[in-house]
């Protein structure tokens, strides 16, 4: 029985790694913190300017954005929301999805929930958005190495600069084992790597924004179990003296 028990565990421990080798590029750490305001401000800015023309959130409120980023309703639709939206609704792609799925093929999906349906959640999310290089044979131009033949083109080109593949003596037929950059974009290497980890946490909070106020209750219930565990041990202390 143990011995199955273990087979078992390693089992379900290896699933991790099988599908993110079939993904096509090991996983990034991003780094993204949903606790830091002004990267979440920035993720929000950076999302509204180059994803939300073609992606809704359609989970995710313009009110609750302003409550929980410390905005005002006029800044946030006035930055980041279409002209015709309502502040309580729900936030939409600029684009209508009729017309998208016509000029398409498909209507680009809902990101509410990408950095949670994701294996591998935000870190999925950071590196796909870094992973886009120039593949002629793709309808958009580009391709993927996270992944490979994704339709969506690399909106965020003009930041990053053009990466070109490099294949490797021994790399896969068609997979690059790497890319370079042939021609650098309008911010340096670091500050892209930061404007990637703004969206990633702006997604990743849109994901769950419960987690931002779960985070602070749940400091105070670690101080409030020390406290009560300290009150405890002052009455095993006193219950305890007069039997000694």
């Amino acid at each position: 029985m143990t011995k199955r028990l273990a087979s078992l565990i390693l089992a379900l421990a290896s699933v991790p790694t099988l599908a993110l080798a079939a993904s096509g590029g090991a996983l990034l750490d991003s780094h993204a913190n949903i606790n830091d305001t002004a990267s979440l401000q920035r993720g929000a800015a950076l999302f509204a300017n180059y994803c939300a023309g073609c992606h809704a959130l359609s989970l995710h409120r313009y009110s609750r954005t302003a409550e929980d980023l410390g905005l005002t309703e006029e800044q946030v639709m006035t930055n980041l929301a279409p002209a015709d939206a309502k502040f309580a609704e729900t936030a939409k792609a600029a684009m209508n999805p009729d017309d998208a799925a016509a000029w398409l093929g498909k209507a680009p999906p809902d990101l509410s929930l990408v950095a949670r349906s994701k294996l591998g959640g935000r870190d999925w999310t950071y590196t796909f958005l870094k992973s886009f290089y120039v593949d002629e044979t793709r309808p958009s131009g580009w391709n993927n190495t996270l992944l490979a033949g994704s339709s969506m083109p690399n909106v965020l080109w003009e930041l990053q600069g053009i990466q070109r593949p490099v294949h490797d003596e021994g790399s896969h037929a068609g997979v690059p084992s790497r890319l370079e950059l042939a021609s650098p974009g309008r911010v340096s290497a670091e500050e892209f790597d930061r404007a990637i980890r703004d969206i990633t946490a702006y997604l990743q909070y849109v994901g769950e924004p419960a987690a931002l106020k779960r985070s602070t209750v749940g400091l105070w219930v670690v101080l409030f179990l020390a406290f009560f565990t300290f009150l405890a041990w002052l009455l095993k202390q006193e219950y305890w003296s007069d039997v000694h």
